[in-house]
């Protein structure tokens, strides 16, 4: 039943769906699921071209019975604040790190940055995300290196001299900002290939044109990311008395 746990039946039409060339949300539509639990089963066991309805059956009733037994979380865990479902914000975090996977991140990689962006402070040392996730430490050490690298985290020293791993609204915007970079390089690449095949021939026309493309999609980028960060991310100056 839609919002209750896939049955097998249903993992084998996803199985179908997958062999079809199905879009997620063809799938989920007709098995009347959300979108996201579909993408987050098939990218949990395998992803669309490995995954198997029978092995995804099987290993999600080990996960349950595992976590039935699990023994209590890391004490430098934080508790779940503000009254919040336990259950429910582990299943937001995997349908998070899904949609970084989907990205192309590495599921260890997106774990953790899910794990830093669903943090009400934003930043956590490599014991307390280990923790947190139940991995070694040296698998948080590899996944936050790529993470900075990247440019979607930055590091930090916090009062006791502690190494922390942040993300926040100018980590965002810096990531933007690298991405649309990335992104006019391509631009340049493509140009400098007109003058090498030659200027008016059918391959330098068509080089030209993804140099055009690029160009306008990556200072599109750049623009909108300065706009965003200029209105959004500036908190409002409070009125002063003589505006009441």
């Amino acid at each position: 039943m839609p919002g209750g746990r896939l049955t097998q039946q249903e993992r084998q039409q996803i199985a179908l769906g997958l062999a079809d060339s199905l879009p997620y949300a063809e799938i989920a539509r007709r098995l009347d699921r959300p979108t996201s639990t579909v993408t987050r089963e098939v990218m949990r066991n395998g992803g669309p071209t490995a995954y198997r309805a029978d092995l995804a059956h099987r290993a999600t009733e080990h996960r349950a019975h595992r976590r039935r037994k699990a023994a209590p979380r890391d004490p430098n865990t934080p508790p779940q604040a503000h009254g919040r479902d336990a259950e429910a914000v582990r299943e937001y975090e995997e349908t998070f790190t899904t949609v970084f996977m989907q990205s192309g991140l590495p599921k260890m990689t997106a774990r953790v940055l899910a794990g830093l962006y669903t943090t009400d402070a934003g930043s956590l040392t490599a014991s307390e995300l280990a923790g947190r996730l139940q991995v070694s430490p040296a698998s948080v050490s590899k996944a936050v290196t790529f993470l900075e690298s990247q440019g979607l985290i930055r590091r930090e020293r916090d009062e006791r001299r502690r190494e922390r791993y942040v993300v926040d609204n100018d980590v965002m915007y810096q990531s933007t900002i690298a991405g649309a970079r990335a992104t006019a390089h391509l631009g340049e690449i493509a140009r400098q290939g007109v003058d090498v095949l030659g200027s008016g021939t059918p391959a330098a026309a068509r080089l030209e044109n993804i140099a055009r493309f690029v160009d306008f999609v990556s200072e599109s980028i750049a623009r909108a990311a300065d706009q965003a960060r200029e209105i959004l991310h500036n908190k409002p100056e409070r009125a002063s008395d003589s505006d009441t």
